[in-house]
């Protein structure tokens, strides 16, 4: 069963950064409970999970610092507020929101101030840093790098060694080449937070189903991307040290759901990697848990740097891919009851 979207929703608050009316949308929503005579998500004899993979200001509002335009240049607004929509309408059939959320701090390996020509330059967004980079000493570890992530200056020769190992690592898994982003969702900052309308919507959920919304924190650790919520891009050091770990207990409960929809962004990094190593686990146990996932393809958006990249084609791939694999591609529009395999 569809439900209505509550008559507060302006999908032209999609851009804005807005404080949720918590008390006003609490009361709404036990009054939206008891009129559409709404159980408990805990009562629920389908478990369906949504995973929303950073909706988050620094990439869905066209002033975020890596605002997701997607070919049509409204990608990621228009993906925002179609995936608010499908949360109120599908709101008696989703038992638990999952939400991650990007997270970074100033000198990581993937931001400027990391990489220093040899004049001290920082190399400039979007510079990619391949094997060949590091190897000629046109992009070199910041020597102040060492002091602040490993406690020691004497350990700039050690950084600069693990540097090189970590674009190795990096072409021989044939992930893409590191990339120097613009700063994003720095913790603390306004861009870090869900997007507002969003958010609103989950908040709704959450008091609507007394279903408590999972916050899942990645990207934190300064010698590694985390493009995918379930796996860092590089565990060890050039030693064999380990420096992170796959997130096994969270892949585990998105398995535990009966249905799993995916949404969010980036369609071509977070999205992909994400499901990529959740499709990896799932071959692993039982190839048919693939067809438990449904992946919103209105709700996401790949990465277009006009003139730079168009990430487009390598999201398409993987998407086709993960179909192969026995999963779904199915629109926020269509009644989760129409989906394939889906038995309410």
């Amino acid at each position: 069963m569809n439900f209505p979207v509550p008559g507060f929703f302006d999908p032209t608050t999609a851009e804005n950064i807005f404080m949720v009316p918590y008390e006003q949308r609490f009361a709404e929503a036990l009054a939206w409970r008891k009129k559409h005579n709404l159980h408990t998500a805990a009562r629920d004899g389908l478990r369906v999970g949504l995973l929303l993979i950073d909706v988050q200001n620094t990439f869905c509002l066209p002033t975020g610092q890596l605002y997701v335009a997607g070919q049509s240049g409204r990608g990621a607004v228009e993906d925002s507020i179609r995936t608010a929509e499908f949360i109120y309408r599908e709101i008696g059939n989703i038992s638990k929101i999952y939400c991650t959320m990007d997270t970074h701090e100033l000198m990581q390996i993937f931001h400027r101030s990391f990489w220093v020509d040899d004049a001290g330059n920082h190399p400039n967004p979007a510079t990619t840093i391949a094997v060949g980079d590091v190897l000629s000493g046109k992009w070199l570890v910041n020597p102040a790098m060492a002091g602040n992530i490993l406690g020691s200056a004497a350990q700039h020769v050690g950084l600069q060694k693990f540097a090189l190992h970590y674009v190795e690592a990096l072409a021989k898994k044939g992930r893409y080449q590191l990339m120097v982003w613009p700063h994003h969702a720095i913790l603390g900052g306004a861009d870090h937070a869900l997007v507002s309308l969003v958010h609103e919507a989950v908040f709704f959920h959450a008091v609507t189903r007394q279903s408590r919304p999972g916050l899942e924190v990645k990207g934190g650790n300064p010698l590694t991307e985390n493009y995918s919520v379930l796996s860092p891009e590089v565990l060890e050091t050039n030693d064999g040290m380990a420096i992170a770990q796959r997130n096994v207990k969270f892949i585990q409960m998105l398995l535990d759901n009966d249905i799993l929809i995916i949404g969010g962004q980036a369609k071509s990094h977070c999205v992909a990697w994400t499901i990529h190593d959740l499709l990896t686990d799932i071959k692993a146990k039982d190839p048919k848990l693939a067809e438990k996932v449904y992946l919103l393809e209105d709700c996401t958006s790949p990465v277009v740097i006009p003139g730079v990249y168009d990430f487009t084609p390598d999201a398409e791939k993987a998407f086709t891919d993960f179909v192969a694999a026995g999963m779904h591609l199915v629109k926020s529009s269509d009644p989760l009851e129409t989906w394939k395999g889906v038995t309410l």
